[in-house]
């Protein structure tokens, strides 16, 4: 029996039988034509000194090998009210995982490990999330209830979240449509993860209960750029307030793709929101191979009920002996199987995702769910990985396939084995369904890989350890009164402004408004000049430059009004921004005497001329042309002497303003 599949040509048809496109060639009927829909979870941790349901201190970070003590726990699933499982944590049990918690004492208490009750939430925190409910236009709740969600993966210690709602049904504005908000709630961090490998999952409980809000939208927008324009928008209403907390990690998007035809599936944990529109892109493809190949399995008659796999021990020199995995199997004692997948041909290499494949899907729930570390399988339409095509036929015939029929080749300790081939058997009948209802983490070139299964309404229960909170009018209108500018507003004031728009992000998202128009009164400065400074100078330094501990936007205010007293112009401020940047503790006086100017060529020092002779006929406007001459030549002495030649530079502002 020959086998005369060729794998890499399936994966390129079945890419154009998808129809993917590059998101730079998509367009909105693209979207519209994939039935395309995406909502969003914002989260955001809020700046408070304390955690939300216990004393300890909030915002002290750990690094991954300091810590005091080690704390080993195993998560077991329970029944909700209702007598029912959530689908999350029965696949959580199933993948037999030691956690390990790194606590330092500094910042971990009896109540994470639920051996002590809740204190009350934190009143700062709650009205935080009341301020941002508010500016969210939702409408508040009159009694607060904490509620328990359960995290069967480890990154909370007592198996569940506390969570409350605080406001519902509200809306934000974007450039052309109106997007709903379901809710907001103020809600524990969980830990942070260490490492995930094999049986052992490791985090650090530095995080662990600090006060966040989570934002959740209806699945309103139907483009990529929405999906982000939206979580911008979030992100900046967010820290309009300037109580939250900013930096890697403090803010955290789950996004929900579905596509027509295919099902809610979540990308848990966006790190950066210019991440989103090439994941959410994507997701809609993957979701539209998955529908193509229900499509196929339905058509070669396919039925879950009656459809099984079939494996057998297969002999380590039945396969290559240059392949790494191979090795390790011969080293370590492991089980190697093959396993026949009845009528899959050319399934397994379908394409899902740009460089990825159905396998892929196959073998990260094998990683995720039987504790198998990648590479942990071989499949039938990976040709070039076996040694030639006779060994292929040969694991074919000893595993009595038939003509149509696609194998795996596994690999792994022992005791994983069983719960391994009930991951791919179960995988591959959820291809006859369709798209699963899954959570997936992101990657960062717009891929996603296995996570868990989405978990369901089971999962959440009331928390009698706390007692309800009544949010009356007088506590909404105490918070009302210290509400900051709407962000719309903001964004109309830039404009206003005549501020590019490519400043608008960075002066948003560091909430720098209040502190430009302070600038502007102070200093007397146009405030597009001061927010283009921001937008384009600091965010160019940031871009190439780590800045220190001790740096902030402070700091820029302080160096403008030294300029403007010592009338430096404001071109001076392209040298001193990036001294400033790097040595925040440097006095002005000092900075300028590290600037070196030996360097700098008459046509440098001369870029400043056009600004000094605007100055120049605002303020003598009467004067002839050899007192012009002399007050820019005075402007310029500081810059000149030194480094270039007077007389020169005399001459060339001569030339340039007797021929200006």
């Amino acid at each position: 029996m020959n086998y005369r599949f060729n794998p890499s040509d399936n994966y390129e048809r079945t890419m154009q039988e998808v129809g993917y496109l590059p998101r730079t060639a998509a367009t909105p009927e693209t979207y519209s034509a994939l039935g395309f829909k995406c909502g969003l979870e914002v989260h955001q941790q809020l700046l408070t000194k304390q955690k939300l349901f216990c004393r300890c201190p909030a915002g002290i970070y750990q690094k991954a090998d300091d810590y005091d003590a080690e704390i080993i726990r195993h998560m077991r699933p329970t029944l909700s009210e209702l007598g029912e499982y959530d689908g999350t944590a029965l696949m959580e049990f199933k993948t037999r995982k030691n956690i390990v918690y790194r606590i330092k004492d500094a910042t971990a208490c009896t109540y994470d490990i639920d051996d002590t009750p809740p204190f009350p939430i934190i009143r700062v925190a709650l009205d935080i999330a009341i301020q941002s409910a508010l500016l969210l236009k939702t409408n508040i709740v009159g009694v607060l209830h904490v509620a328990r969600k359960q995290y069967l993966d480890g990154s909370i210690p007592t198996g569940f979240q506390r969570t409350a709602i605080v406001g519902i049904e509200g809306s934000i504005p974007l450039k052309n449509k109106t997007v709903r908000i379901i809710q907001i709630s103020i809600e524990e961090d969980s830990c942070r993860e260490v490492s995930d490998i094999g049986h052992w999952r490791v985090y650090r409980t530095d995080r662990l209960g600090m006060p966040l809000i989570e934002t959740v939208t209806y699945p309103d927008m139907l483009t990529p750029d929405e999906a982000a324009e939206a979580a911008h928008y979030i992100r900046f209403l967010n820290r309009a307030s300037g109580k939250v907390r900013v930096g890697m990690g403090a803010a955290r998007e789950d996004v929900n793709v579905s596509i027509t035809g295919g099902t809610r599936v979540e990308i848990k944990g966006v790190a950066h929101i210019q991440w989103i529109p090439n994941l959410v892109h994507v997701e809609a493809f993957r979701q539209r191979s998955l529908l193509l190949i229900k499509a196929e399995l339905a058509k070669r008659g396919l039925d879950p009920k009656s459809w099984a796999i079939s494996h057998k021990e297969l002999d380590p020199d039945l396969l290559p002996r240059e392949q790494k995995a191979i090795k390790r199997v011969r080293a370590r004692g492991w089980h190697l199987l093959g396993i026949n997948l009845p009528k899959f041909e050319g399934i397994l290499s379908h394409f899902t995702q740009p460089d990825r494949m159905f396998a892929d899907e196959i073998s990260d729930r094998l990683k995720v769910i039987a504790c198998l570390e990648r590479p942990n399988m071989l499949h039938s339409e990976q040709l070039h990985l076996f040694g030639d095509e006779q060994e292929l036929v040969d694991i074919r015939d000893y595993l009595d396939a038939q003509p149509g029929d696609a194998q795996i080749v596994l690999w792994g300790p022992p005791d994983d084995m069983k719960t391994a081939l009930e991951t791919i058997e179960e995988r591959c009948k959820l291809a006859m369904a369709g798209v699963p209802n899954e959570t997936r983490k992101s990657i960062s070139d717009g891929t996603t890989i296995f996570e868990r299964v989405l978990p369901g309404a089971d999962r959440m229960y009331p928390d009698t350890d706390s007692a309800p909170i009544s949010i009356d009018d007088n506590v909404i209108n105490e918070v009302r009164k210290s509400l900051p500018v709407d962000v719309s507003d903001r964004i109309a004031q830039l404009r206003d402004w005549k501020v590019p728009e490519d400043c608008f992000a960075y002066i948003l998202r560091n909430n720098l408004i209040p502190l430009i128009e302070t600038m502007i009164s102070e200093c007397k400065q146009t405030p597009r000049f001061v927010a283009t400074m921001f937008g384009h100078g600091l965010k160019n330094l940031e871009g190439k430059k780590k800045a220190q501990p001790d740096f902030s936007f402070e700091k820029i205010r302080k160096l403008l009004l030294f300029v403007e007293q010592r009338k430096l112009g404001n071109e001076i401020l392209k040298k001193m921004l990036p001294v400033i940047y790097s040595h925040p503790n440097m006095d002005f006086d000092s900075v300028l005497t590290t600037i070196d100017f030996r360097e700098q060529r008459i046509e440098e020092i001369l870029e400043f001329l056009p600004a000094l002779r605007r100055k120049y006929l605002e303020i003598r406007k009467r004067e002839g042309r050899e007192a012009k001459i002399r007050w820019v030549m005075g402007q310029m002495r500081k810059r000149a002497v030194g480094n270039v030649s007077l007389r020169e530079l005399h001459e060339r502002v001569s030339k340039e303003i007797v021929h200006g």
